[in-house]
């Protein structure tokens, strides 16, 4: 997410040593564990409380796909990756005449040719 590497993180605690020196660090570093601690049961909290607000008919909805840009990509980008059932030995859906698509295995009554 923040692209720390090692040498990065050595960096950052370098300017920390120096910024809030040897006695103080420690103090620091378990306060911000213990924040970060928090927030993070916080967000559990409030995701749980969503799931639970919204009930059985969405138990299978995962909260990262509200976020747009996750949502066109699983609904849209999926069926390129192969992730359609289309690609899993199903016949393609074909068009018909007036330019919807067939559902795979669904017949238009003009279809001659179908097996």
């Amino acid at each position: 997410m923040f692209d720390l590497s090692i040498p990065k993180l050595h960096v950052l605690a370098v300017i920390a040593l120096v910024i809030f020196g040897p006695n103080e660090l420690p103090k620091i570093t378990s306060q911000a564990v213990r924040a970060l601690r928090d927030l993070r049961r916080i967000a559990e909290g409030a995701k749980n409380d969503l799931r639970e607000g919204l009930g059985p008919e969405f138990a299978d909805l995962e909260l990262e796909d509200l976020n747009p840009k996750r949502f066109v990509q699983k609904h849209l980008f999926d069926d390129m990756n192969g992730d359609h059932p289309a690609s899993a030995g199903a016949t393609p859906a074909r068009p018909r005449a007036n330019g919807s698509l067939l559902a795979p295995g669904e017949r238009a009554p003009y279809d001659t040719d179908a097996t």
